[in-house]
């Protein structure tokens, strides 16, 4: 996405959420998206297979039983 793509993206979601944000706000809004967009563009980069994270591998943590 272009720099105006992104700005016009956060202001449209925020008004969808219901977020008023003010032009500052936006902008940095935006700069994170496009870093967060940008990390992972270079994580999907990455060729991996199924084999190499296989799920049966998840072990969710221990949630403490209400007594």
């Amino acid at each position: 996405m272009t720099d105006e793509q992104t700005l016009a993206y956060v202001r449209a979601v925020a008004v969808v959420v219901g977020i008023q944000l003010d032009d500052a706000q936006v902008a940095r809004v935006a700069m994170h998206l496009q870093r967060t967009a940008g990390l992972a563009a270079t994580l999907e980069a990455i060729p991996l297979a199924p084999h190499d994270e296989p799920a049966e591998l998840f072990h969710p943590a221990p949630f403490d039983q209400p007594r």
